[in-house]
């Protein structure tokens, strides 16, 4: 489907109610906005569920173990990032 929309002076932009529809759409739903040269991207974002942030977490405990990352790793990358050294 191709349409078109205005930005306001406060730089809002209207997403068509049929888009809205078609991909569900709703008041306070979140995206992240990608621009290169003269495309614009908006991609909706949603929260993890619990299950699904917990998931991850396994994962990435499972990664680091398998890594042979240790906890004094990662509070020095983390020191290291805050510019702590």
């Amino acid at each position: 489907m191709l349409t078109t929309t205005r930005m306001s002076s406060k730089g809002q932009v209207v997403i068509p109610e049929e888009i809205r529809k078609r991909l569900n759409l709703k008041e306070g739903t979140r995206f992240v906005v990608l621009g290169q040269q003269d495309v614009v991207v908006l991609k909706a974002i949603e929260e993890p569920s619990i299950e699904e942030f917990e998931a991850l977490i396994q994962q990435a405990r499972a990664a680091a173990k398998q890594a042979g990352l240790k906890r004094a790793d990662l509070d020095a990358a983390i020191a290291q990032a805050r510019g702590k050294k």
